[in-house]
């Protein structure tokens, strides 16, 4: 299985300001590591290489993209957060120009990559190969109106594979199985204390069993099997974590509700049940996939 302990980040402090770069990074260097597991195995499964043309929604900073593309995957990210995508491009595209053509990159892998800001999904190479498989790894099912952006995104996106293509939808596993959904529920109390409650988008709620077949359902995709993946969260101390979850968004509607600082200092005490003697933090987590047919 992939390390997901992270190292301490330097100069790290839980209560520094989070500008949309800092936050960035943070999701970067902290916490999308710790689905790396699930990548491995989607592509494990998938048998992910040469022979794949991947287009990855809601790309991220671009680690999925990495791994696949470094089984010799051809790959196009496609993300709406301009920050995330320029250090995906940093990681990928350390030399291209701002039209994600790589200009002349040594490192095979980046090759084989193309990064796009969101609206745009095009064939991956200059002959119009379609893509053969679809992926979304920015897990849903753990807020309020998570899937809404997902269903119109995967609609358009579908046209541009083969017939048959796969796509893999991914989600939390359910509540009892996951530590970090304790931790979560802090963002649905702080977001109570709102008046009136807030009820909107991006909210806190427990997983539903079904949620990814809904989507599937939604987009019109055929559901061909499903699996469930261990990825545990480990964090080089409690600030580290606070940083890490904070920059998934799913903390963006206490925020709102009461201050940063307040969400931070009641996260950091949702942790201390698993923080181990050594000051690190551990929690035993399961995502799913869902394979789907187009």
């Amino acid at each position: 299985m992939t390390p997901t302990l992270v190292r301490n980040q330097p100069g790290a402090d839980a209560s520094a300001p989070a500008d949309a770069g800092t936050r960035a990074r943070d999701w970067a260097e902290i916490q999308e590591r710790m689905l790396a597991p699930l990548y491995e195995a989607v592509y494990d499964r998938m048998e992910v290489g040469a022979a794949t043309r991947m287009l990855s929604l809601g790309c991220g900073s671009g680690l999925a993209m990495l791994v696949a593309a470094a089984r010799g995957a051809h790959v196009t990210g496609v993300d709406s957060d301009r920050e995330r995508l320029a250090l995906a491009r940093a990681r990928l595209l350390p030399d291209a120009g701002w039209d994600g053509a790589p200009a002349h990159s040594p490192h095979p892998a980046r090759r084989r990559a193309r990064l796009l800001e969101d609206g745009g999904p095009a064939p991956v190479g200059a002959d119009g190969a379609p893509y053969n498989l679809i992926t979304v790894f920015e897990p849903i099912g753990c807020a309020a109106g998570d899937s809404e952006g997902l269903v119109p995104a995967l609609r358009s996106a579908v046209p541009l594979a083969v017939r048959g293509a796969t796509v893999v939808l991914t989600g939390w596993g359910p509540p009892e199985r996951c530590a970090t959904a304790a931790v979560l529920q802090v963002a649905a109390r702080l977001a109570d204390t709102a008046r009136p409650p807030r009820t909107e988008p991006g909210r806190w709620r427990p997983t539903l069993r079904d949620d990814l077949e809904d989507v599937a359902a939604r987009t019109g995709l055929k559901p061909d099997g499903s699996g469930r993946v261990s990825c545990p969260f480990g964090y080089a101390d409690v600030g580290s974590a606070v940083r890490g979850l904070l920059s998934t968004g799913l903390f963006d509607a206490a925020v709102r509700a009461t201050d940063r600082s307040q969400v931070e200092k009641e996260v950091a005490e949702a942790l201390h049940p698993y923080q181990r003697e050594d000051g690190t933090v551990w929690m035993p987590n399961v995502f799913r996939y869902l394979v789907c047919v187009t």
